[in-house]
């Protein structure tokens, strides 16, 4: 996960992680082109991308019934530990690589995670300090154990947070040695600065650097994404990266061999990601319906 910054073409543009996530950008640029943030990137549109390299083609909606379930996380219960092993979730990414302005912290009775009447709570408050602490959960440990797939369909139900500063995010990464491209690819991530869209981007890391897709700009009905459940998905395949809302393909982008290495599942309430924080509101929190996971059934 990094931060957004606007980029002329999205598949040539090379990012550094720098402290885990910011961009090696001067302050200045930095704060001058998030200040052209959304506005910017609005325009690059599947039309504007396919001017760097073709796009495949991709379904107009997910027909699950071509689809066989592999993962089903209801949170009927929570099976979480801080790093694992023998648990279902861990509470860090498997590269203990933390990002944003919100420290994800080791799991405790009721925070960050909370389960209630089939749903999860992801709650993101401020301590005594007035650090911001919340959580994340990956279906991966740091040494590979737990879910881990290729391709196919990955979906995530979810209401995110409202407010200003607030940087939830669904997303699919991977483990690699030192040399090795790994592949992350971000279904979701909502800055809440602007209630009318969510992001969509794919990375491929070596050794820090990333190769990126995206992001594109999904526009939506103001506050919908604050005030409903909505489904945000994703297929991976060898022909196509291809993500969705509520089964509605919303952004299309190439895949490689790179991109169908184990990939686990990744959710979290961030905080920031190059937006400002001052005017974040206390208590946000993120709801999670579920979390399903499917591989392509073979053709008869």
């Amino acid at each position: 996960m990094i931060p957004f910054l606007p980029r002329t073409c999205p598949w040539t543009r090379p990012w550094t992680r720098i402290a885990g996530t910011r961009p090696d950008r001067p302050h200045a640029e930095r704060s001058r082109l998030l200040s052209a943030g959304m506005a910017g990137c609005a325009a690059l549109t599947l039309a504007t991308t396919a001017a760097c390299t073709p796009l495949p083609k991709c379904a107009a909606t997910i027909d699950l019934r071509q689809y066989r379930q592999t993962f089903d996380e209801p949170f009927d219960t929570l099976d979480v530990s801080a790093r694992g092993p023998g648990t279902r979730w861990t509470a860090h990414t498997p590269w203990n690589g933390d990002f944003g302005s919100s420290t994800f912290v080791d799991p405790e009775p009721g925070f960050p995670f909370s389960v209630r009447d089939g749903l999860l709570t992801i709650h993101m408050k401020r301590d005594a300090q007035g650090k911001w602490h919340s959580g994340l959960l990956s279906s991966s440990d740091a040494q590979g154990r737990g879910f881990l797939q290729r391709t196919g369909y990955f979906e995530m139900r979810a209401i995110l947070p409202k407010g200003d500063g607030v940087w939830p995010a669904f997303w699919l990464g991977s483990l690699g040695k030192k040399g090795e491209t790994t592949p992350e690819i971000d279904a979701l991530e909502h800055y809440g600065r602007d209630p009318a869209t969510f992001l969509a981007t794919t990375h491929l890391w070596t050794d820090g650097k990333s190769r990126d897709q995206g992001p594109k700009v999904v526009r939506v009905p103001p506050d919908s994404l604050t005030t409903g459940m909505h489904r945000y998905g994703v297929s991976v395949e060898k022909d196509a990266i291809n993500v969705f809302l509520d089964g509605r393909s919303v952004a299309c982008f190439a895949s490689a061999p790179e991109y169908l290495k184990p990939k686990m599942l990744l959710i979290n309430l961030g905080a920031g990601g190059g937006w400002p924080i001052d005017k974040m509101p206390d208590d946000r929190a993120m709801t999670v319906d579920y979390v399903r996971a499917y591989v392509k059934r073979p053709r008869p």
